[in-house]
C-alpha cells in the first residue's frame, strides 16, 4: 500500500517518474549506524549518507538527546530582530573552526539557499562600496551549487541548468579542472593548469564587472566528483586577490570532514571572503545552512537606518532552535571521538581498495578526495568514449547494488562513494567489493 501510495501520490527530485511508476522502490522505515531498514525489513548500507548529509550514522544518541532537550524548551521563534540560545552557541563554535578571517553567521535552511544568499550579499556588498558596475559572478563549468534561480544561474552542469537559461542572469564560466577529459587536451604531465589561466583571463578583462568567484574546493561533487589538481585552489584565491574580487568557496557537500579535513579549503590554506555551508552541519537530521562572511563584507551593511543598508533578505526557520541545537551536537562529536583523525585510516583504506577497480575495463576514471569518490564508467577505456545517456549505465549499476544491500545514486556515468564517516572498515570493504561486482555485473 505505501509504495502504491507514493507512486500515486509524490514527485520525487531528480528522479524520472515514468520509470519511477514502472519499477520496484525501496520504502525506507527506519535507520541505525550506517544501515537503512525498508518497510520489508531489508538492511541497506547507506552509501551516499542520505545524499551526502550523514556523518556519524543513524540514531545517534548524543544528536537524538540534543534535539529531545530542546524541545522542551522551545522548537521554533523567528530570528527578525530576536536571538535565540542555539542559533547564538552554533555561530560562536563555527567562528572557532572556520578559516580565521571568517567572523559572522547568517543563517538559512539548506545549501541552494544558503549560495544564494552569498550571490546576494556580494553583489550588495559592491553596492555599498560605490562598485556599481560589479554585479556579474565566475564559475565553472560543470559546476553545481543548488537549485534556486540565482544558484542555478551559476551553475555548469547542462543537463540540469540549459533549460532555465531564460530565467537566468548571466555568468562568466571558465574551465572546469576535468583532467580526464580536459578540454585543452592537455595531460598532467604536460599541463600547466590552462584552466586556471583562462579562469585569470575572464577575470583580468571583467574585473570591473565582476563580483565574486564562485566554486566548489577541491572536488566538483555534482558535476560528477572531479578533482582538482594540486595548486588549483589556491591560484584561484591568488586571481581574487590580485584583481580584487571576492572568493566564494560552497562547502556544502565538502565540509564536516569529507575531504579529510573539517573544511576543503584547509587543505591548501585558502581564507574565502564567503563560505557556505550545509547538509552535514547537523550530521544529516535536519535542514540547516549557514553562509559565514568576513567582518569587512559585514561592515559595509552597518549604518544609519535611513541610508537603507540593511541586508533585506530571510528565511521563516532562519536559526530554527532544533537544527541548532543538532548542529552544536554534531560538533561536540567531532571532538570527543576525535572523528577526523579516525577518519585517516579509513580514507587510506578507501584509497587502497579503489586501486582494484582501475583495472576493470569499463571504468575509465576513479577520482578521490578524502572520504569522497567517483568511479567513471566508459563504453571504451582507450577513447574514453561515454555511455550514451539513455543506456543509463550509472542507474542500473545503482540499481544493481540493491540486491546486495547497498543504496548508491550515480551523477551520469558516474558512481558516487560517499558512506558516513562513521562507516567501520568491514563494511566499507563490503560496500566497495558490492559496487565493483555490480560494475562488472552490468558492464561485462
Amino acid at each position: 500500500m505505501l509504495e502504491k501510495d507514493d507512486k500515486k501520490y509524490i514527485w520525487h527530485p531528480f528522479t524520472q517518474m515514468k520509470d519511477y511508476i514502472k519499477e520496484k522502490q525501496i520504502i525506507i522505515e527506519s535507520g541505525e549506524g550506517v544501515y537503512l531498514r525498508d518497510i520489508y525489513h531489508n538492511k541497506y548500507i547507506d552509501g551516499v549518507s542520505s545524499l551526502w548529509t550523514n556523518l556519524h550514522g543513524h540514531r545517534k544518541k548524543e544528536i537524538n538527546d540534543a534535539i529531545r532537550a530542546q524541545l522542551k524548551k522551545i522548537s521554533h521563534s523567528t530570528l527578525l530582530g530576536l536571538g535565540n540560545v542555539p542559533s547564538i552557541k552554533l555561530a560562536k563554535e563555527l567562528i572557532k573552526i572556520v578559516p580565521n578571517n571568517l567572523k559572522k553567521v547568517f543563517y538559512s535552511d539548506n545549501g541552494s539557499t544558503g549560495v544564494e544568499i552569498s550571490l546576494k550579499i556580494a553583489y550588495q556588498y559592491w553596492q555599498l562600496k560605490g562598485k556599481k558596475g560589479k554585479v556579474r559572478f565566475v564559475a565553472l563549468k560543470n559546476s553545481y551549487h543548488g537549485d534556486t534561480i540565482g544558484s542555478v544561474s551559476v551553475g555548469g552542469i547542462e543537463l540540469f541548468h540549459k533549460i532555465y537559461k531564460p530565467l537566468l542572469f548571466k555568468t562568466y564560466f571558465a574551465p572546469s579542472p576535468y583532467c580526464y577529459r580536459c578540454e585543452f587536451n592537455k595531460t598532467l604531465e604536460t599541463c600547466k593548469m590552462d584552466c586556471v589561466l583562462k579562469l585569470e583571463r575572464i577575470v583580468r578583462k571583467y574585473n570591473d564587472k565582476i563580483a565574486g568567484v564562485i566554486l566548489e574546493p577541491l572536488i566538483q561533487c555534482a558535476g560528477g566528483m572531479i578533482v582538482q589538481p594540486p595548486g588549483y585552489l589556491k591560484r584561484v584565491e591568488e586571481i581574487c586577490n590580485k584583481y580584487n574580487v571576492l572568493l566564494i568557496v560552497d562547502e556544502v557537500a565538502t565540509g564536516f570532514g569529507r575531504t579529510g579535513y573539517m573544511f576543503a579549503c584547509e587543505k591548501e590554506r585558502v581564507n574565502p571572503d564567503i563560505m557556505v555551508v550545509a547538509k552535514g552541519i547537523t550530521g544529516g537530521y535536519l535542514p540547516l545552512a549557514a553562509t559565514i562572511v568576513s567582518q569587512e563584507i559585514f561592515n559595509a551593511f552597518l549604518g544609519e537606518y535611513k541610508e537603507k543598508k540593511t541586508f533585506f533578505h530571510g528565511h521563516t526557520y532562519t536559526g530554527n532552535q532544533l537544527c541548532c541545537s543538532a548542529a552544536l551536537a554534531n560538533l561536540k562529536i567531532f571532538k570527543k571521538e576525535k572523528v577526523l583523525k579516525k577518519l585517516q585510516p579509513k580514507i587510506k583504506l578507501l584509497s587502497k581498495e579503489l586501486e582494484k577497480f582501475k583495472e576493470l575495463p569499463h571504468v575509465g576514471e576513479v577520482r578521490q578526495c578524502g572520504f569522497i569518490a567517483g568511479i567513471e564508467l566508459v563504453k571504451d577505456k582507450k577513447t574514453k568514449e561515454e555511455y550514451k545517456y539513455e543506456e543509463k549505465i550509472g542507474i542500473k549499476v545503482c540499481m544493481n547494488v540493491r540486491k546486495y544491500g547497498l543504496i548508491l545514486r550515480p551523477l551520469g556515468n558516474v558512481i558516487v562513494i560517499m558512506p558516513p564517516l562513521s562507516i567501520n572498515e568491514n563494511d566499507l570493504k563490503r560496500m566497495l567489493k558490492i559496487t565493483y561486482d555490480s560494475i562488472c555485473e552490468v558492464c561485462r
